[in-house]
């Protein structure tokens, strides 16, 4: 119930606010030279939602402005490595970036708070935090540093936390494993002794079938039943502690984003709050009969106990605590999403069933 009306209500008020602050005639006589934008990505297009959503917005943008602005997907490494993506965009060599923003922590430790927080907010108060609470703009700050604009543009359903061969009966069983894993969630998870590498969605399954890695995680069922995990590991864990939900952008070069008109930025920013809403509502839709089909397969569904949750949250508010007090960004963006968190349970606990 409080999903699904979650998904409802955000859908009305992000595209609804997005209009609001961006409806634009973009065929007047006295619009600007079009927008042609080559956007690499760090995730493939027939990679479901992480890629799929930037192909969604590339014909978003050509549709709703009758092709004045475009971008043109390029799949991760056709234009530069996946993961060189951020420096790409940064010196002007690629106009745009489809990519999330914890892949950049190691730039800006800050960035990983705008893509997915350990313990942190389901998509619903995730934006609210962001588009209402500052989150977004805190963003744009640190990225702005660094010549680059960036906007939320997507979000995704809760994330699994790890693929094993064998069943894991407590966290500390983790300790000397090589691990495949994502932004803070990896801080969190060194804290417990994991090994961890981010390794780019194509090359988990064969470092995990050569034994390079003992364990992963990647994504939501639907996405990893794609990837074929289960061939090699069939112990599946949730809940998704370290990504209960996870934000995705559009990096813009600077100059590039400049120079385009008010109505065009507009365009970009209101394309970007629809593709964040069809991610939510099609993340949950999906679930469902991804989870089925892997039990089909063979695969065991297991949650961890509260009191093994307590110990990965106990070593995730040291990760927060040592991190903020080393970088000033991080710290202001940590504390604006606790207050608002704060203040928020007053009204998450009342208005929603559990």
């Amino acid at each position: 119930m409080r999903i699904r009306y979650i998904v409802k209500c955000a859908a009305v008020a992000l595209l609804a606010g997005g209009l609001a602050g961006g409806a634009v005639e973009v065929g007047s006589a006295d619009a600007a030279d079009k927008v042609r934008l080559k956007m690499g990505s760090t995730f493939p297009s027939k990679l479901k939602q992480l890629g799929s959503l930037g192909k969604r917005l590339e014909s978003t943008v050509k549709e709703i402005s009758d092709g004045e602005v475009q971008l043109k997907f390029f799949e991760p490494n056709a234009l530069v490595p996946a993961l060189e993506l951020f420096d790409a965009v940064k010196n002007g060599s690629v106009d745009a970036g489809w990519s999330t923003p914890g892949y950049w922590q190691g730039k800006e430790p800050s960035l990983a708070l705008f893509s997915a927080v350990p313990f942190g907010p389901s998509s619903g108060e995730y934006a609210a935090w962001l588009f209402f609470g500052g989150g977004e703009e805190m963003m744009q700050k640190v990225y702005a540093k660094h010549n680059i604009h960036s906007m939320i543009c997507g979000v995704i359903a809760p994330e699994a936390s790890g693929w094993f061969r064998e069943e894991i009966k407590s966290i500390d069983e983790l300790n000397g494993k090589k691990m495949r894993f994502f932004g803070l969630g990896a801080k969190v998870m060194q804290k417990m002794g994991v090994d961890t590498q981010l390794l780019a969605g194509a090359d988990i399954y064969p470092a995990l079938e050569r034994g390079t890695i003992d364990a992963t995680e990647f994504s939501q069922p639907a996405i990893d039943l794609d990837l074929g995990f289960y061939q090699i590991a069939k112990h599946y864990y949730f809940p998704g502690w370290h990504q209960q939900s996870t934000t995705f952008e559009l990096l813009v070069n600077m100059e590039k984003w400049t120079a385009m008109t008010k109505a065009q930025q507009a365009l970009l920013r209101t394309a970007c709050r629809a593709n964040f809403t069809m991610g939510m509502a099609e993340g949950e839709a999906i679930q469902g009969a991804a989870l089925a089909e892997l039990k089909s397969k063979g695969v065991q569904i297991h949650r961890w106990p509260d009191s093994e949750l307590a110990k990965l949250e106990a070593a995730w508010n040291e990760v927060a605590a040592e991190i903020a007090a080393s970088d000033a960004s991080f710290k202001e963006a940590w504390e604006s999403l606790q207050a608002f968190r704060a203040e928020y349970t007053a009204w998450g606990e009342l208005g929603y069933l559990d």
